[in-house]
């Protein structure tokens, strides 16, 4: 874990008196700048030129400086009540490193996009250094022994408001990063939240969160579906950005029964991609296109669960010869496996096979689903607000995603779950304690590849046609990324995997060539500084962490937390 690389002890007992005011008067320049103008072009990242009318990135800098004021007024101030509990000076330093480097970036910006230095206005300077001396004074602040967080309840409905406010949070901030058409403006919002999120995760506030979330399951639960039942509302019809929703909810749903594979068996599968193009050429074949190959035209519900049926099938027969080797081997095996679908579906074309997928061409002209009198290619209207197609197949993909997360969570907390971990950590020991191993490693593979055949059958509509090209191994790379990222057998962990590696490409698209570039650095740096994801399980984090005797506490507080709820 990183560690704070403060000052030499000497000049912070000599200087450290001068934190808390230094701190405050970086944190109010801050402020006082973001409120002026920032640059003299009016066409640069959202208009920035306006005083006392502030912008998108000139509140993104008020609410850092917010976030600075309450750290410091719970470490002398009103607020010393939160700093009993909260780390502040922790949260304090990784706040202030990231604010420093998102102002340093703005005045870049500014000074790429408007043609010269000259045009950055001295509100932003003003910002700039306010940002310097916030830095400055955490380097100051001296660390103080807090108060095991897991003991700090507020009343019930207190926490419920803050999941509420979280939670509503979240939805516009998805909405404002989606709208956002600047990709400086886009970048500076990417830091900014990483800011936000250090702060609060040093200063401890997202592990009493953690706390909350397990006291309160029911209740953050019901507002995660809400905001996600409310987006396509807030898009105005934008079928760009619902078309990017629906292909993260495919791409999620998808990740989501690989996670099953390889985040609870431990099973490497490179080759996972093959049962969602399984399920979307049945999906197709079996669809009213005139391109379709099969006769037969069932309604859509038996198509999806034939098309999982089929994958699931398809998973016993290649699991039940190659399970039995591991690790590398097993990983070469499943990739030569989705080599092999891929390089099926170009010779089912009538000339090297029977006409079945049309070769290179795949089965275009899709039609989109109808249920009764609801066609999802119609556009729609909920409360006067506009649903186009694609947030038609968003709400489709919705149910399916509450479906197999609802199937990922009973299977973990159940005797299967345990097998599946106690295989993952250790095969051999497992299989002295009497598991079953090769029949719980099958299960893993037929379970992830019936829920991947069931979002094939509603991806092949979304996506109007489908052909092998789309079904390479960098998609199953892709897919095995997203759960690494995330944190491997967790649901809150794919999901922020699979959003960060299907949204980011879609708005970096001027870093078109050095994207796979990009992705690999991020990659590399997540296995230096948390190779256990961005939203691991405790008991995960441990096992990278052995020796971080307060996470072990930690850990053993949070399993008999939930043991209790």
């Amino acid at each position: 874990m990183m560690k704070i690389i403060s000052l030499p002890p000497a000049v912070i007992a000599k200087y450290g008196s001068k934190a808390w005011p230094l701190g405050l008067a970086g944190a109010g320049l801050l402020i006082l700048g973001s409120l002026l103008s920032w640059s003299y072009d009016p066409a640069v990242l959202g208009d920035l030129s306006l005083s006392f009318n502030p912008g998108g990135l000139q509140i993104m800098a008020i609410a850092l400086g917010l976030l600075a004021v309450i750290l410091l007024l719970a470490r002398k101030g009103p607020l010393t009540s939160l700093g009993q509990w909260a780390d502040t000076a922790k949260g304090l330093h990784g706040l202030a490193m990231w604010t420093l480097l998102f102002m340093a970036m703005v005045v870049v910006a500014i000074t790429v996009e408007a043609g010269g230095l000259i045009n950055v206005q001295p509100g932003c300077w003003i910002s700039l250094v306010g940002a310097g001396l916030l830095f400055a004074a955490s380097r100051l602040v001296v660390r103080r022994k807090t108060r095991n967080l897991a003991e700090a309840q507020l009343p019930g409905w207190v926490e419920i408001l803050v999941i509420v406010v979280i939670m509503s949070g979240l939805l516009f901030g998805t909405a404002y990063a989606l709208s956002l058409a600047d990709a400086w403006v886009f970048i500076l919002f990417l830091v900014f939240v990483t800011a936000m999120a250090i702060g609060a995760t040093r200063a401890g506030l997202l592990s009493w969160l953690g706390h909350v979330s397990l006291r309160r399951k029911r209740e953050l639960i019901l507002a995660s579906f809400a905001v996600a039942f409310c987006f396509p509302l807030t898009q105005g019809g934008s079928d760009a950005n619902m078309s990017i929703a629906a292909q993260v909810l495919v791409f999620a749903s998808a990740a989501m029964g690989l996670n099953i594979v390889v985040g609870l068996a431990g099973l490497l599968d490179l080759g996972y991609i093959a049962f969602l193009g399984a399920g979307a050429y049945v999906g197709a074949t079996l669809s009213s296109s005139g391109f379709a190959t099969i006769g037969w035209k069932p309604p859509f519900f038996v198509v999806v669960i034939i098309a999982a049926c089929f994958t699931a099938t398809l998973g016993l027969i290649i699991g039940t010869p190659t399970l039995r080797v591991n690790g590398d081997y097993l990983a070469i095996v499943t990739l030569g496996f989705g080599e092999i679908f891929r390089l099926t579906m170009f010779n089912l074309d009538g000339n090297n096979g029977p006409d079945l997928t049309h070769g290179p061409n795949g089965i275009p002209a899709i039609p989109d689903l109808a249920f009764g009198t609801f066609n999802f290619g119609d556009t729609h209207y909920l409360l006067g607000i506009p649903l186009s197609r694609f947030s038609n197949y968003y709400f489709l993909l919705l149910l399916l995603l509450a479906f197999i997360i609802l199937v990922f969570h009973r299977l973990n907390t159940s005797r299967i779950g345990r097998g599946w971990v106690a295989i993952r950590e250790d095969e051999k020991a497992a299989e002295a304690m009497g598991v079953n191993v090769f029949g719980l490693k099958l299960l893993a593979f037929a379970t992830g590849a019936f829920l991947a055949g069931m979002a094939g059958a509603i991806k092949a509509h979304v996506d109007v046609s489908v052909t092998p090209d789309q079904y390479v191994f960098l998609e199953s790379a892709f897919l095995l990324a997203a759960i690494v990222l995330g944190g491997m057998g967790t649901i809150v962990g794919v999901l922020v995997g699979s959003v960060i590696l299907k949204l980011l490409p879609e708005k970096l698209r001027f870093f078109a060539d050095y994207r796979l570039l990009l992705f690999g650095l991020l990659l590399v740096v997540m296995m230096r500084f948390r190779p256990e994801g961005l939203v691991a399980s405790r008991r995960r984090q441990l096992e990278f962490h052995e020796e971080d005797e307060e996470l072990a506490v930690r850990v053993e507080g949070d399993i008999a937390e939930e043991a209790q709820g």
